[in-house]
């Protein structure tokens, strides 16, 4: 008996694919922006899917989510306001707020991602949609920036993939950086999801050399770490004006934590810090790649 119709598959280049087992559809919509779907699997639980391309699931988002905020959120001595683009399932929000914040705003164009992530998937958000630090602001967060307005310590963009004609095509590129910049408070940071360091390795280099010529030279870095559910190791690119995340000793790490009260990690700690940051060579060496940049004129894409 066939059981193609039991599988989902997401595409990572023309000629590869990570295949999941379905074990029920439970939201599939075409919004305005992207097409939404919801499947229970029977390998990672309940799953997040945006074009085709997996976002979260229940058994390992917290490999994602801690990994993105947790190195620029300690590395900075006192993030008390922070902007978060995209992460409509909450993931992001969620760690966020593990930092005493005063504010927190995330900008997401899509409400029925938010809507649908509330609703099927609430463990990724574990309350944080109504924590009273938190705003939520359904809206383009492109032109957010360009309006500027709030300056902020952090800024976290947890937002798709570059793909051709997706909604965060544009998130990547050298005038949405200098943008971003803009609404920073002195010594701040922002941090990037930066597609996989294998099947994108010139996605994410490029990613890396917009954000340098932005922030400057040595003002910049990248990490990365694997995630089961996106089959890949999978990149995140910062600029700073304050601290660089990748300086962090194991003692000024545990002491923020300690200070900050943060309990409950999973997977994010001094020892996983040090890891995060270790590329391999040939990701290093493809930093350079032919020197160019990502522009509204010429953004940057993954190959699927």
């Amino acid at each position: 008996m066939s059981l193609g119709w039991k599988w989902f598959t997401e595409y990572q280049t023309p000629y590869s694919a990570h295949m999941h087992g379905i074990r029920e559809i439970l939201y599939s919509e075409k919004t305005d922006f992207q097409h939404i779907d919801v499947f229970d699997t029977y390998e990672y639980g309940r799953m997040l899917v945006l074009d085709g391309k997996v976002q979260s699931t229940v058994k390992d988002e917290y490999f994602y989510h801690e990994s993105l905020v947790h190195p620029v959120m300690l590395a900075h001595p006192e993030p008390r306001r922070v902007l978060i683009i995209g992460g409509g399932e909450g993931g992001t929000l969620r760690e966020v707020l593990r930092h005493g914040v005063k504010k927190a705003v995330m900008v997401d164009i899509d409400r029925k991602v938010v809507e649908s992530s509330k609703k099927y998937i609430p463990e990724l958000s574990a309350g944080a949609f109504d924590d009273g630090r938190a705003e939520v602001i359904i809206g383009d967060g492109r032109e957010y920036v360009r309006r500027g307005g709030e300056r902020f310590d952090v800024i976290i963009m947890d937002v798709t993939d570059p793909l051709e004609e997706g909604p965060g095509q544009l998130l990547y590129t050298e005038e949405f950086y200098a943008a971003a910049r803009n609404m920073l408070h002195k010594g701040g940071t922002i941090v990037t999801q930066a597609t996989s360091t294998y099947y994108s390795v010139d996605c994410f280099a490029k990613i890396f050399r917009t954000v340098r010529k932005v922030f400057g030279e040595g003002r910049a870095g990248g990490y990365h770490t694997f995630v089961p559910a996106y089959d890949s190791m999978w990149g995140f690119i910062y600029g700073t004006d304050g601290a660089d995340p990748k300086d962090m000793s194991r003692d000024q790490l545990e002491a923020a934590v300690k200070d900050r009260g943060i309990t409950g990690l999973r997977y994010y700690g001094p020892d996983m810090h040090a890891c995060l940051f270790t590329l391999p060579k040939e990701v290093t060496d493809s930093l350079e790649g032919d020197g160019s940049v990502a522009t509204d004129a010429r953004p940057t894409f993954m190959p699927i």
